[in-house]
């Protein structure tokens, strides 16, 4: 069954904005950019353009993950946060609910991530062929059923947080292409950018900014 676009209606909340960035928490169910085909224009950048014309994108989100963007409002800015983000010197704090009860409390995933081609968009891991990708993990309450956590990815790429979850037995619930059976039976996929700290483009500074879990 191929997949039809419904862009959520909840709009994104502007936590900050200044004369050179913008830091905004987006809702579960909407694109950060848009997608191919006349069905996937709507996205938060686009629905950011109206009253932010300068917009420009430094980062994603996948579409199913709520919480933390940031996004440079000058090419200078762009170009400073990008850097960040390639340097990993940005520090992203996430907030999932796994399926079942993660032991021990705190630990680190360490599986190197490629595309899946044949499955597109997922992602699988390769030890051959895979880029090295780290998620620390850290619980903050579980029962038998499920648990919280909060992810700190040490990399970044492309699912990584929801491949490496569902590599180590415990997927993130609500997950569409990664959990299964009751896991996958949740309204959205249980994933929050929490926290994202980086370095303000003009002054150096470091800042800290956080969205609420939603759930």
């Amino acid at each position: 069954m191929s997949f039809v676009y419904e862009a959520t209606s909840e709009q994104p909340q502007v936590i900050h904005a200044d004369h050179e960035i913008l830091v905004v928490s987006k809702p579960s169910g909407l694109l950060s950019v848009p997608g191919r085909g006349e069905d996937r224009t709507d996205c938060l950048i686009e629905r950011l353009r109206g009253a932010f014309p300068t917009v420009l994108l430094v980062h994603r989100l996948d579409m199913d993950t709520s919480g933390v963007m940031v996004f440079g409002l000058t090419p200078h800015a762009q170009r400073h946060l990008s850097k960040q983000f390639e340097d990993r010197k940005t520090k992203k704090t996430y907030v999932a609910r796994l399926w079942g009860k993660l032991e021990p409390k705190s630990g680190t995933v360490d599986l190197p991530l490629m595309v899946d081609w044949p499955n597109r968009p997922r992602q699988k891991v390769d030890h051959d062929e895979g880029r090295p990708s780290q998620t620390d993990w850290r619980v903050v309450r579980a029962s038998d059923q499920e648990t919280r956590v909060r992810l700190m990815p040490l990399t970044g790429r492309s699912h990584q947080l929801r491949v490496h979850m569902a590599e180590i037995g415990h997927p993130i619930l609500g997950d569409p292409l990664y959990a299964t059976g009751a896991a996958a039976d949740f309204p959205r996929l249980m994933l929050h950018a929490e926290n994202l700290r980086f370095k303000h483009p003009e002054t150096g500074v470091m800042q800290s900014f956080t969205a609420p879990v939603p759930f």
